[in-house]
């Protein structure tokens, strides 16, 4: 019976986090696939395709309406002392108007630091009566909404949509130094989402945009789900070849398995669950109610709790394919 070194298995097993449809880590599965089929003196293992990621929610689904606040140039200008009147301005000429979100949210937040800092000073009591109202109210408002705008600048962006993207591959990259320039985008994102209401939290609009063409260069998001989505599902066929085996054989009569490394299974691990970590973290902080849409994608995709997302599926077939090798003896290195 043929018997692979360690080298070898080595070489199947690193490429664990690549995709299939030709895809040479498609081959290195049939390889190892091939290799326990080998050791049991069985036909090779059945392969079917692995299910495709779902869609991330439509535009209209994942975004909260927020109510355009307006009033006249007038009314505002005698604001003026609160130093909003150019910043308002600036959002309303046409560059403003097709601002991307991030830009909008760079706004929003300026405008709101800029009211509450007015609000809290001395400038309402030179205000008259119906203008120390006006602030009031204008204060409240993009007080209230500004938790929404900071929802909607994340998922209205570009840049955070293609981490959903479907039309991706499994991670076909172990480079840990642009995963974790990807954590450090996520990062960026929480620390404005968590400082939002902190006033002397100084935002930066080319930080926010170098993490966000960050995001943009590849959508890791889906690449993880897709690579756990593939792992599980050959993880669960080669399982399926080792409990038939010991249905028809027993443990008295089993053959002893070649090594395997298990160290690219334990890299897959780590780093979903780290990026799973961080997205979740950062939806959850927003202080909205979340869309149903995004409730439903979050508990069937992202979730590191539901057993029938992927990263629970990955962890079970893992498990289980520990759990039934270990019922096999390992064979002797040549």
């Amino acid at each position: 019976m043929a018997r692979w070194g360690n080298l070898a298995l080595t070489l199947i097993m690193s490429s664990l986090l690549f995709g299939c449809d030709g895809n040479p880590a498609e081959q290195q599965w049939q390889m190892y696939h091939q290799q326990l089929a080998n050791d049991l003196e069985q036909a090779d293992v059945e392969r079917a395709d692995p299910i495709n990621i779902g869609d991330f929610p439509e535009r209209s689904d994942r975004l909260i309406d927020i109510p355009e606040t307006r009033d006249s140039m007038l009314n505002i200008y005698a604001l003026r002392e609160c130093q909003i009147t150019s910043l308002i301005a600036a959002r309303n000429n046409q560059l403003g108007r097709v601002a991307p979100p991030s830009q909008q949210w760079l706004y929003e937040r300026a405008l709101w630091q800029r009211l509450s800092d007015c609000w809290n000073s001395d400038v309402p009591e030179q205000l008259s009566d119906e203008n120390r109202t006006r602030l009031q109210q204008l204060t409240a408002t993009k007080t209230a909404q500004l938790p929404a705008v900071s929802w909607n600048a994340i998922f209205d962006s570009s840049e955070w949509v293609k981490s959903f993207s479907r039309a991706s591959k499994p991670l076909t990259s172990t480079d840990e130094t642009a995963i974790t320039s990807q954590l450090e985008a996520i990062d960026y994102l929480q620390q404005m989402t968590d400082h939002q209401f902190d006033s002397e939290w100084q935002q930066d609009s080319s930080t926010l945009e170098n993490h966000l063409k960050t995001l943009q260069e590849r959508p890791l998001t889906a690449e993880i789900l897709r690579a756990l989505l593939l792992a599980s599902q050959r993880l669960t066929e080669a399982n399926a070849l080792l409990a038939r085996h010991l249905a028809q054989r027993g443990d008295d009569a089993t053959p002893c398995l070649s090594d395997w490394e298990k160290q690219p299974l334990e890299h897959l691990s780590n780093t979903a669950k780290q990026w799973l970590t961080a997205i979740n973290r950062l939806i959850d902080a927003q202080q909205v109610k979340k869309p149903d849409a995004i409730q439903r994608y979050q508990a069937r995709w992202l979730s590191l709790n539901n057993s029938h997302a992927p990263w629970g599926q990955f962890q079970q077939a893992r498990l289980e394919h520990q759990a039934l090798r270990a019922r096999f003896p390992p064979c002797s290195e040549n």
